[in-house]
């Protein structure tokens, strides 16, 4: 079927009437929010997902890049089946923990040893406790603008704007209303790539720092990799100051088998985790230095770190992690680094072709499109670059995309999944270039 999105005499736009009875919105989960309704899931496989009403669309999704093999792998539902068979929930640990955890650890030297959480945001909030606990320092680095999981500490200036982000250095903003005054304070804002400014910072607070956190591709800074000398600058840093070096590689870890830090050349202190290591289960991460991960160790008595919970080490996601970085061998992440070259190129030759023009960036099997020909490399920049054009434009894009069967992130956003083969990115290239299209003389149309 041909979608007609948005629809309101569809199945997916009832659904939404019906959830909004219940849910704050009509959503539980914000993301899954695109207006003017929802469109509900019904099946799902390899790279496709079809609707409530029949419609099929690839999915460049992928659930935030968690879907990394696609849907309904048989590899993994197998694990889990197999899994729930033995045993689905228990408060007794699973030789299927310690399993994960090996696989994990041997993909880098620098993940000495792990434990598992149930979300990222989580992995996030054990790191930063860890570095605290460790260096016996209060405050925590981070760069503006960048995610890093649902945790007031973590969110602080993540959306700031020209009104409140600071002239000089960043300010330190709560993301949340009602964000406590002792939470801001204790988050140092940094600039993403931008070494000089950002070392004059961290050295002033320097005694304060337990730890730099930091995204090596943050997409809400563009979508580009931490330049080499900004990363050298935080290595040294941190060396120098005794503060812990924190890499987020909830989704940069598909990167490479040893993850960003792998890719880009440097050595995390801690390191945290999500996403695709669940194999589609939800999953969180920390993984690191023996010594500071030494902070959870329950043996002696009361941790310096104290870390558990419910639905920790998960039996089922324990098993379906398993198959998926089994089945994200290296050979398989080479393959999907070159379509992910593939599909960069072919869409910006669609923007160019399109009249439209901008910029795609991403690194491994990540793209971002931006509809805007000023350079960016840092939140504040990329924000400029992108205030108004781009933001009409991927608002008119993302409902056409939709109707040719594609599947992206409203804002720009993709990334691929091992099912996918060129005549997926034929397709999505195929897709942008038409939709741009008529972007186009609807614009011209407009503005006559």
């Amino acid at each position: 079927m041909t979608a007609t999105f948005p629809d309101f005499a569809c199945q997916s736009a009832k659904l939404f009437e019906r959830a909004q009875a219940v849910f704050p919105g009509g959503s539980t989960r914000n993301q899954t929010y695109f207006p003017p309704h929802m469109i509900y899931a019904a099946e799902a496989s390899g790279c496709r997902m079809r609707d409530v009403d029949g419609n099929e669309l690839v999915d460049f999704h992928n659930d935030y890049t968690v879907t990394i093999l696609g849907h309904a792998h048989a590899d993994v539902e197998r694990a889990v089946i197999e899994q729930a068979r033995q045993v689905m929930c228990a408060a007794l640990a699973v030789p299927a923990e310690i399993e994960l955890a090996e696989i994990i650890c041997a993909r880098n030297p620098n993940f000495e040893r792990i434990r598992f959480m149930v979300t990222g945001s989580e992995a996030v909030a054990n790191a930063m406790k860890a570095a605290r606990a460790f260096t016996g320092r209060p405050k925590i680095a981070k760069c503006e603008g960048v995610y890093h999981g649902a945790n007031d500490f973590a969110e602080v200036s993540l959306d700031p704007t020209p009104q409140n982000w600071g002239q000089e250095a960043p300010r330190s903003i709560g993301f949340s209303e009602g964000v406590p005054q002792g939470v801001t304070d204790n988050v140092v804002v940094i600039p993403f790539n931008e070494p000089d400014a950002a070392r004059a910072i961290l050295e002033a607070h320097a005694a304060d720092l337990a730890g730099v956190l930091v995204d090596l591709t943050a997409a809400r800074c563009g979508a580009k990799p931490a330049s080499p000398e900004f990363i050298a600058m935080l290595r040294e840093f941190t060396t120098a100051s005794g503060a812990l070096l924190i890499i987020d590689e909830v989704i940069s870890f598909r990167m490479s088998r040893g993850g960003a830090q792998e890719a880009l050349g440097v050595e995390a202190d801690l390191t945290t985790f999500g996403k695709i290591i669940g194999g589609g289960m939800p999953i969180g991460a920390l993984a690191g230095r023996a010594d500071v991960m030494s902070l959870f160790d329950a043996t002696q008595g009361k941790p310096a770190v104290p870390q558990s919970g419910t639905f920790t080490a998960h039996p089922l996601t324990m098993a379906a992690g398993q198959a998926m970085l089994r089945a994200y061998d290296g050979e398989a992440i080479d393959r999907l680094n070159e379509l992910g070259d593939t599909a960069r190129a072919q869409l910006r030759d669609a923007l160019v072709q399109s009249g439209i023009g901008g910029q795609v960036t991403g690194e491994s099997s990540l793209f971002l499109m931006s509809f805007t020909d000023e350079p960016f490399h840092d939140y504040r920049s990329y924000y400029r670059a992108t205030a108004d054009r781009h933001h009409r434009i991927m608002g008119a894009l993302f409902p056409k995309l939709i109707n040719r069967g594609v599947l992206m992130a409203a804002w720009g956003f993709g990334c691929l999944s091992t099912p996918m083969e060129q005549a997926e990115i034929d397709h999505l290239s195929e897709a942008v270039f038409e939709s741009l299209r008529e972007v186009r003389d609807e614009l011209a149309e407009a503005a006559e």
